[in-house]
């Protein structure tokens, strides 16, 4: 496949995560509303019954949609990784990627970095996101300090991609609780850069955020 054929293929994937994303987005508010089941709470009461204020049917099949879009969602990013490793090794020149004016996603947040065609080109494995925020409660640390609900953490602190995620994403919040961690998440097709700091607040955890691994 030429350059420019791998290009459009992998803008018109990153164009498909991104209604993906939205609808994931979408599910993840509706069952994470205050009194809400969230997206994997119990659907019983105390006493083993099913829970008579909530519409279980309509949310078993909200989940389970939940769970095919994150089946979709993995295998196209898996595709864009693939397509990036495979531009950033061809180097191509960012003069000629910049030519082609259809090449360029739309930013619609200001301080989000387009992610064009060149940029894609130079876009290392190491920029991929890692991990998504698929729940956020309002008045948390996270929320304060600009993360939202589907962003993708590019790089938290000094964790940025490898193994054993979840607890290196721990132990960097819970070792800098207090300051500012650097973090770089994906966001409409752009990155983002947000200095987040862990801190008690009258929620759970340091962040009140919950990262997925991809």
């Amino acid at each position: 496949m030429v350059a420019a054929d791998l290009k459009a293929e992998t803008m018109s994937l990153i164009e498909q995560s991104d209604a993906i994303e939205s609808e994931m987005n979408s599910i993840i508010h509706r069952l994470s509303q205050p009194g809400g089941p969230g997206i994997s709470g119990s659907l019983v009461d105390s006493e083993g019954f099913p829970r008579a204020d909530f519409d279980i049917p309509v949310i078993h099949a909200q989940r389970q949609r939940l769970s095919e879009l994150r089946n979709d969602y993995d295998k196209i990013t898996d595709r864009i990784s693939e397509h990036l490793r495979t531009l950033h090794s061809a180097k191509l020149s960012p003069n000629k990627s910049a030519a082609s004016k259809s090449s360029v996603l739309p930013a619609s947040l200001h301080g989000v970095l387009p992610k064009d065609a060149s940029s894609l080109a130079t876009m290392g494995s190491t920029s991929l996101p890692f991990a998504i925020v698929d729940e956020i409660a309002d008045v948390s640390p996270a929320a304060e300090d600009g993360l939202q609900l589907g962003d993708q953490i590019v790089k938290f602190g000094n964790v940025e991609s490898g193994d054993n995620l979840l607890s290196r994403l721990a132990s960097e919040g819970q070792s800098n609780q207090g300051n500012q961690v650097p973090t770089t998440v994906l966001r409409q097709g752009g990155l983002v850069n947000l200095n987040v700091t862990p801190r008690s607040w009258n929620g759970r955890g340091l962040l009140g955020c919950h990262f997925r691994i991809l």
